[in-house]
């Protein structure tokens, strides 16, 4: 079985921000294109079986940066609608809802978290007989990126809470030890 490498996008001004960044499509930063092309030799000699990414210019600049040219576009991949909270950073919600949590507490005016994990379990569906074939290249978003961890694993999308948040232009690998998927690599940079 492969390996399926989980990319999160490089850095946009938002990222570097700490504003939630769901549907706006925003660039990557310098910072951003550099991470992305460092990718290239941690990627390189890596047969991959398939290779996806978020529609969303941030991925699809990373993927094509990172060498993953010609990543199918999957819908599915695209990060959480953060609703009424898009652009906000999680202190500014915290003023507008005291004791906010995302994953308890979801959006406003956005998309529910079981809507995500809607999303993410279709997605794996369709990728994992890929996996077959070996591995397999996502590049997504930050709370997407968690919620395909947790899914992965068989947890509730609310235990990706327990996952630290990848950062911009991070690694991530999961897969199967004994036939029971794990994650192999976490947040590596």
């Amino acid at each position: 079985m492969g390996e399926l490498i989980l990319i999160r996008h490089g850095e946009t001004g938002w990222s570097r921000t700490g504003q939630h960044a769901g549907r706006t499509d925003l660039p990557l930063t310098e910072a951003g294109e550099e991470a992305a092309r460092a990718l290239t030799p941690r990627l390189a000699g890596r047969e991959f079986a398939a290779v996806y990414s978020s529609p969303l210019t941030r991925a699809v600049r990373t993927a094509e940066l990172a060498g993953l040219s010609g990543a199918e576009p999957d819908l599915d991949l695209v990060e959480w609608d953060y609703g009424r909270y898009e652009g906000l950073t999680a202190g500014q919600i915290q003023q507008l809802k005291p004791g906010w949590d995302l994953w308890r507490d979801g959006v406003d005016a956005g998309e529910e978290l079981g809507q995500v994990t809607l999303r993410v379990d279709a997605f794996l569906g369709r990728v994992r007989p890929a996996l077959d074939k070996g591995d397999v290249a996502v590049v997504a978003h930050g709370h997407l990126s968690r919620v395909i961890a947790a899914r992965w694993l068989g947890l509730d999308a609310s235990s990706a809470r327990r996952f630290g948040h990848p950062h911009p232009g991070s690694m991530n690998s999961l897969g199967y030890e004994n036939g029971v998927p794990v994650i192999i690599s976490w947040n590596v940079l």
